[in-house]
């Protein structure tokens, strides 16, 4: 008879967690999840937060256990955690029922939006229903099995709801092949019942014995590796999509490779930037309705796109226009997105892939004219870029300024910096004008653009990479809506440097507001319905000092360096504000975005701004 172990379905559950081992390198091993964050309530905090407290300083498996100050925060630390270890590491998150759940319903839909790894763990109503309904219950008047937490069934990719505790003998084993899985992988949602987490059941211990997790790298299928290498052969003019799945498969010294190898320049999506150094002759820059001039003159010259870990969203294909007749070759290990728009798949790894397809191409290099077309607008967009970033006599700074600014702030050259952002103007701006050659060193959350990622994401980044300088660039309206983990970074000495640009409101969506023919309002705070002393101005500065960290308000670009050289020697989490104007973008590059404007309305610039969008329309891929 084999031996068993009593425990109580939450002390089994981190138990497990905690035996996890990945392949640290050099023979070692770390563990799979790097600790849990948890703010407590009724439903969580007797039963799993008393198994938490056993595990945190265990012998052999400690699991830490942080506490945070908002459950979106810090769900969001714990994505950026795994997408800064490129999906090979994570985090779990527990919270009690009620409004500790569903806070967490955002980063639950960014997650999966963004195929990034999380686990969590929110608290449910008991499952005896004998003192129904409990506080924070929600009844659902038709059917008596429903709490709120069915509302992560849409936003996961596994979910189940733990009723007896032996059912985590099957529940985990498949949680964590969804979390490791390279093409399933996102979040996963174990609902515990808060009196089934209290209940014991005689496990067997070899369930938690440490155990190594393997990831997959799919290899894709000889004949859609054929069918891909014989379109490559006919074409001349082909362009490399690098996206998030070159990153997350490893696959970058691949790709330089075969970029090098066949003559093939190279364009990033948010997802995909740093796949390919800032520098190389064949580095295009940023792709799409955010890229550069040169990648979008290429992508809408070029006879092939070979898409390579990319989801193929509307900003990296403007909106199915960019490169609507070109011939279209997916590898993607997911099917789901191999398959988009209508072109040849490869289901596959990227790096396999990239390796099998080069072996097929021997011989084989893209025409020279191209391949002299390409290095030539690369070299172009690299000295626009310099020329944009280096100004610094100018009254009223924009974003592309300040990134030169914070650039230019490196002790080196930018190897040991990562930039963090999500939301608004400023991922446009990076994602044309930052410059990295360290995969990873450009984290930008732009699957789901979700305001208020980015400092709490800059905390999981620095979590994950803590030898790096971690700079969130971060507008004042993102910076308003989610600032709280400022306080966590001090508590646990993660120290962040916050750059906030401050330019009085949601300048981004004001000028897209504008560009559709609509009035301004709403969107900058002096446009908005006010009363008595109008807009408010705020002190970032001093709001950082009250929440532990260190602040500072700046106006001018030198200003800004003389601060970013203290930020970078100051002991804990630094925010820098500049006042910036809300009216000037990077004029170059871009391309067509589809945003639907009114058919009828009384305003000639709306009727002006519907023409343009039908006439815009017609060049979309059908």
């Amino acid at each position: 008879m084999s031996k068993t172990i009593r425990l109580t379905m939450a002390q089994a559950l981190v138990r497990y967690l905690a035996a996890l081992r990945v392949d640290a390198g050099n023979g070692a091993t770390e563990p799979l999840f790097g600790g849990v964050f948890a703010i407590f309530g009724h439903g969580n905090v007797a039963g799993l937060g008393e198994a938490l407290y056993q595990q945190r300083d265990d012998a052999l498996n400690p699991l830490p256990t942080y506490r945070a100050h908002n459950e979106q925060g810090m769900a969001h630390a714990a994505i950026a955690y795994a997408k800064a270890h490129m999906r090979r590491r994570m985090m779990a998150v527990s919270t009690s029922i009620g409004p500790g759940a569903t806070n967490l319903l955002t980063a639950a839909a960014l997650a999966h939006v963004n195929r990034l790894p999380v686990l969590l763990l929110p608290g449910d109503v008991f499952a005896s229903r004998a003192p129904d309904p409990v506080l924070q219950q929600l009844e659902d008047f038709g059917d008596g099995s429903v709490s709120a937490n069915d509302a992560f069934k849409p936003l996961s990719r596994y979910f189940d709801r733990i009723i007896y505790p032996e059912q985590l003998l099957t529940a985990l084993p498949r949680a964590i092949a969804t979390l490791t899985d390279p093409a399933t992988c996102g979040p996963v949602t174990l609902a515990l019942p808060q009196d089934v987490q209290t209940m014991a059941y005689d496990y067997p211990a070899d369930f938690f014995e440490p155990r190594l997790v393997t990831f997959r790298a799919v290899p894709p299928a000889e004949s859609e590796l054929e069918e891909a290498a014989a379109l490559l052969r006919a074409a001349k003019n082909p362009i490399i999509v690098a996206g998030g799945g070159v990153l997350y498969g490893l696959a970058g010294e691949a790709l330089r490779a075969f970029a090098e190898r066949h003559g093939v320049p190279v364009a990033e999506t948010q997802a995909g930037k740093s796949s390919l150094a800032w520098d190389h002759p064949l580095q295009l820059g940023a792709i799409g309705v955010t890229g550069s001039p040169a990648a979008n003159l290429l992508a809408a010259e070029a006879d092939l796109v070979l898409a390579v870990g990319t989801r193929l969203q509307d900003f990296t294909t403007g909106s199915n226009s960019l490169f609507a007749k070109a011939t279209l070759v997916s590898l993607n290990v997911n099917a789901f997105d191999a398959l988009k728009r209508r072109g040849a798949g490869v289901r596959g790894d990227a790096k396999l892939g990239l390796q099998k397809l080069s072996a097929l191409l021997e011989g084989w290099r893209s025409d020279a004219a191209w391949r002299e077309q390409a290095e030539r607008e690369a070299a172009r967009w690299r000295a626009t870029i310099a020329a944009i970033t280096a100004r610094r006599d100018v009254a009223l700074p924009y974003d592309g300024e300040v990134i030169g600014t914070v650039q230019r702030s490196s002790a080196a050259s930018t190897v040991n910096d990562i930039v963090v952002c999500a939301a608004g103007t400023l991922p446009a701006e990076l994602h044309k004008l930052w410059r990295t050659a360290t995969p990873g060193g450009y984290h930008v959350e732009y699957g789901f653009s979700c305001m208020g990622y980015e400092i709490a994401g800059a905390l999981g980044v620095k979590m994950a990479k803590p030898d790096a300088d971690v700079i969130v660039m971060v507008g004042d309206g993102s910076y308003l809506m989610m600032n709280s983990e400022i306080a966590t970074s001090v508590m646990i000495g993660k120290k962040l440097i916050i750059v906030v640009l401050d330019n009085r409101g949601y300048g981004c969506i004001n000028r897209l507001q504008q560009a559709c023919g609509n009035a301004p309002f709403n969107n900058m705070l002096e446009d908005c319905l006010q009363v008595g002393d109008g807009a408010p101005h705020i002190d970032f500065a001093m709001h950082a000092k009250s929440l532990g960290a260190y602040g500072e308000n700046v106006k001018t670009i030198p200003e800004l360096e003389q601060a970013l050289a203290r930020a970078r020697k100051a002991s804990s989490t630094y925010v820098v504000c500049i006042d910036t104007d809300p009216t000037r973008t990077t004029s170059e590059g871009g391309c067509w975005w589809e945003v639907a404007v009114p058919e009828v309305s009384e305003r000639e610039q709306v009727r002006t701004a519907r023409t343009r969008y039908e006439e815009a329309r017609k060049a979309q891929r059908k």
